[in-house]
């Protein structure tokens, strides 16, 4: 096994970080003896800290990230196909931001929240283009200088709504950490789309991680406002029946 390097580029509520000992404990016996070659996670969610993990620990021939939230899956197509444009932008970003003092610091982030909501409708999540790089630079801004490295959108137009965090000395660029997640992104396809399009790569040759959104135990405890589709009971309901059954028959291991 190599020596896991690639580690989550994001913050994210409900990392799994903490837990990769424990997962990598369980893992099937064909996966360390290299018998199941591809790695399907049908929600990759933000931090990806199982992907990157496994993806660094076993030999993978080819990764499947899913998810339906755009400004993430665009965030992971930047860094793994433009991550030097990326770093040059963040720089840039970090530079002028850290420049400023505490005001102008909030100010500045409320600034760069509103443009990245009002250009929304302007980005083609299905063509990769130039503007791609600044939004990514933008989605990681925000994340790194938010309130608790939230994620939050609300149900009208899913504009990004959560307020400043008021870090000290927020650490926006995190280069090395770029670099090598982008170097471990080269045996991965990043898919926009819900998770049931997984399936076709999912067979006897598969290594399948599931790590839906969470069902909230209250209102106040939700995750789940993740895009401005809520993942609903019946939406738990279409994965844990039909879906997860398909899997199973089909041979796919998790």
């Amino acid at each position: 096994m190599a020596t896991t390097t690639a580690r989550p580029f994001l913050k994210w509520a409900g990392g799994k970080t903490q837990l990769l000992d424990a997962f990598t404990a369980r893992v099937p016996r064909e996966l360390a003896e290299g018998t199941l070659p591809v790695f399907v996670e049908p929600f990759m969610g933000g931090g990806g800290a199982v992907y990157f993990h496994f993806n660094s620990t076993f030999a993978f021939r080819e990764c499947h990230l899913f998810d339906i939230n755009e400004d993430l899956v665009l965030a992971y197509t930047v860094v793994k196909n433009d991550v030097s444009a990326l770093i040059d932008y963040l720089r840039g970003v970090e530079d002028e931001f850290l420049s400023k003092d505490d005001a102008g610091r909030r100010d500045y982030y409320y600034a760069v929240r509103e443009a990245f909501n009002r250009e929304k409708k302007e980005i083609d999540f299905a063509g990769y283009g130039d503007a791609w790089v600044e939004r990514a630079g933008r989605f990681i801004f925000l994340n790194r200088t938010c309130f608790n490295g939230l994620y939050r959108v609300n149900s009208r137009g899913g504009g990004f709504n959560v307020p400043f965090g008021r870090y000290k000395t927020p650490k926006i660029l995190h280069e090395e950490v770029l670099l090598t997640d982008s170097l471990a992104f080269r045996n991965t396809t990043i898919h926009l789309g819900d998770f049931t399009q997984a399936e076709p790569y999912i067979s006897k040759d598969s290594f399948v991680y599931f790590d839906p959104p969470y069902r909230p135990l209250n209102q106040t405890s939700s995750f789940t406002q993740y895009s401005k589709n809520r993942f609903s009971d019946e939406e738990q309901r279409r994965l844990g029946g039909a879906f997860y059954a398909r899997c199973d028959a089909k041979g796919g291991r998790d």
